[in-house]
């Protein structure tokens, strides 16, 4: 029973693929987690991860690496980039209005906020997209090499225990 449990953790989880699977489950992991449809990141992470037989637990890492204190500014930035590549003018108070928002918060105020942001949709999704995409290769070389390096320690690690108990 025991093993029959561990045998279908193993199939679910895939924890033993080649690093350059766990380390692409990593980066599609990062890549939903920093990009555009907010609220809807692990839904689609795990999806794309069961589609494409990939690492559940990697993919869940890269996209919770969008931690809460840098997703402020990561949206807005990428946000910013978007319209820069769109060649999108930005309102000039849309700070100083945020900055209103976050002191004096009421629905009305939310609701005319939003509807100034509207405009910025596309910027958004170009600017998002963007940043996960590069951000997604980034974390799939770093992870390659960390994923390659532990297995490097390991092996020999194992090796100079087994050189060790033989003298």
């Amino acid at each position: 029973m025991r093993e029959a449990v561990k045998r279908r953790l193993e199939i679910l989880l895939h924890t033993h693929d080649t690093p350059r699977r766990t380390a692409a489950a990593y980066a599609l992991g990062v890549f939903w987690g920093f990009s555009a449809p907010l609220g809807l990141h692990t839904i689609l992470g795990l999806a794309s991860a069961f589609a494409l037989r990939l690492n559940r637990v990697a993919a869940l890492l890269g996209i919770y690496s969008n931690l809460p204190w840098i997703i402020v500014p990561y949206y807005m930035l990428a946000t910013v980039a978007g319209a820069a590549i769109l060649g999108v003018q930005l309102p000039a108070d849309l700070m100083a209005e945020f900055r209103n928002l976050l002191e004096h918060f009421t629905v009305r105020e939310a609701g005319r906020f939003w509807g100034r942001l509207a405009p910025l949709f596309w910027s958004y999704v170009v600017g998002t997209t963007l940043g996960a995409l590069i951000l997604a290769l980034a974390a799939y070389g770093a992870a390659l090499f960390f994923i390659l390096a532990h297995r490097h320690r390991v092996e020999r690690a194992k090796h100079s225990d087994t050189t060790t108990s033989v003298m």
